[in-house]
């Protein structure tokens, strides 16, 4: 309940959070202004935390009546000079009355004050905790159901999946694509995974889902897709939201690829309708009735080309509104390590014009005009993490149109424009396709391994041999108060952070130095 109340503009600026915690611990002395304010702040160790202890401190210390000192807490909230300057006088006339030292009193007021403009009141507080405990329980003991249902509340606001599913990577929970032989509605969990519903499948509405699953609890899971076509009611599914369906990878497990299913499904679906009439009609082929579903044999599907990763990942991005079983990122993943720090989270904090180096793909391309006429760029720059709207002002419009190509990996250079109560978002400065992104690695380094170890020469020499590159290393060789040897390799190496990582923990914090670049 305090947390709730105290984490406002009001008790933050006033220093209150601060102040309840050490005195809330004992590092700081639990005190009042006056004693009778102990009655009304004990709980909350001598500090006004709710609106209700405003109203009960003018009560008490300055003789309002309970509806009065209500009309004082909403006049505070509006800060209304004239009204203030009203409730102030009455106040201390009321308190000075009741002979409290005026000093005091007006400290008490400047307090309420400051703290009511921006105060909670205690039964919010406390159906907000409620709330707070319920769910953090529920995340705590019941994780996959809890996210599963957090990410069905967020279903077509694609930046908030996308924040949820990294928070399920962090939780150690596999966010599965979708599945016509595994999936609902909704997300569900999955054994120790999170399933996609197909309901988030663009253009897959909810009475196609129901058909779907009505057909697979009655017949078990799909075999193909011909079986899929000619057993789902085909009243409730059409061409299209078979194709989603595909593109999505909700029919990975029909045991073909997705080109050759896609290719497929104009004579998948005549099947479907052929097989459909004759059991509306009665009629059923002889040879299928004495087959079992095992023994019947579909067609062969079309022979053709694998769809490339890209044509994949753009697939599942279009159905789902994100990148499910990969992003285009990956193939870059080791380069964006050593690029840059940034990503599009953890922004927020940064000053207004600080320049960052952010990787990710430029999505939402659109070129625009300002009131001058004159042309500019918006974009969203996604990375593994979400997304950030970035923005190419006229004046780098030119240089950098030839770089504004849609899905593009590239690493933007950009200065940080803080938006308040949303994402900050980017003016880019340059763009560079990360393809040919170069990481500056020096030209020479030096090692300092201490002798007497020999299981230190053993791990470096397996670590130098898995990181070729075109860095020289020197070998500075040290036996303490004895001798020091400099030995040039022949191997060369690429000194990633992967790479100083390992040799700390090898050879110590500073054994590794820069000698060239």
């Amino acid at each position: 309940c305090a947390l709730n109340a105290l984490y406002r503009p009001g008790p933050i600026q006033g220093g209150m959070i601060d102040d309840f915690i050490d005195r809330k611990h004992g590092r700081k002395e639990v005190s009042y202004d006056l004693p009778p304010l102990k009655t009304v702040l004990e709980e909350t160790y001598g500090v006004i935390v709710y609106q209700e202890q405003v109203m009960q401190v003018s009560n008490l210390i300055a003789g309002y009546s309970l509806g009065d000192a209500d009309l004082l807490r909403r006049a505070m909230g509006k800060k209304k000079a004239e009204e203030m300057a009203k409730q102030r006088e009455r106040f201390i006339k009321g308190a000075l009355e009741r002979n409290y030292p005026q000093k005091k009193v007006e400290k008490i007021f400047d307090l309420m004050e400051q703290f009511a403009g921006y105060g909670f009141n205690k039964s919010h507080s406390a159906a907000y905790a409620y709330l707070a405990y319920v769910t953090a329980y529920l995340k705590a003991h019941y994780p996959r159901e809890f996210m599963s249902a957090l990410l069905t509340s967020e279903t077509g606001n694609t930046a908030k999946i996308v924040k949820y599913i990294n928070e399920c990577r962090e939780m150690g929970i596999r966010v599965l694509p979708p599945d016509v032989n595994h999936s609902d509605l909704n997300f569900t969990p999955d054994g120790d995974a999170i399933r996609f519903g197909m309901g988030a499948v663009k253009n897959v509405g909810a009475s196609a889902v129901e058909a779907v699953v009505a057909t697979r609890q009655r017949i078990g899971k799909f075999k193909s897709l011909y079986q899929f076509c000619e057993e789902v009611d085909m009243t409730a599914i059409n061409r299209r939201m078979i194709e989603s369906l595909i593109r999505a990878g909700a029919m990975d497990t029909l045991g073909a690829s997705r080109s050759r299913l896609f290719a497929a499904v104009e004579g998948a679906m005549e099947a479907g309708v052929r097989a459909s009439r004759d059991r509306l009609s009665g009629q059923t082929d002889l040879f299928g009735m004495m087959m079992s579903p095992e023994e019947q044999v579909d067609p062969e599907l079309p022979r053709v080309p694998d769809w490339t990763q890209a044509e994949t990942l753009t697939g599942e991005k279009e159905m789902l509104g994100i990148y499910v079983t990969g992003h285009p990122l990956d193939p870059f993943a080791d380069k964006v390590k050593e690029l840059t720090p940034y990503t599009t989270e953890g922004l927020e904090s940064l000053a207004r014009g600080t320049e960052v180096k952010i990787c990710g793909i430029l999505t939402g391309i659109q070129r625009r005009r300002n009131k001058e006429g004159k042309l500019f760029a918006v974009m969203q720059l996604e990375d593994w993490n979400g997304t950030l709207e970035a923005m190419v002002f006229n004046s780098q419009f030119d240089a950098l149109t030839p770089y504004l190509i849609e899905d593009k990996a590239v690493m933007v250079r950009a200065s940080v424009l803080p938006e308040e109560n949303s994402s900050p978002r980017l003016n880019v400065q340059e763009i560079i396709p990360l393809e040919l992104a170069r990481v500056n690695y020096p030209s020479l380094i030096s090692i300092r391994v201490g002798l007497g170890r020999p299981e230190r020469a053993e791990a470096l020499h397996t670590l130098i041999g898995r990181k070729p590159g075109d860095t020289g290393v020197r070998l500075r060789l040290d036996q303490p108060r004895d001798f020091s040897v400099v030995l040039d390799l022949s191997t060369k190496v690429k000194p990633d952070k992967e790479f100083f990582s390992e040799v700390e923990k090898i050879c110590g914090s500073e054994a590794i130095e820069v000698l060239a670049s």
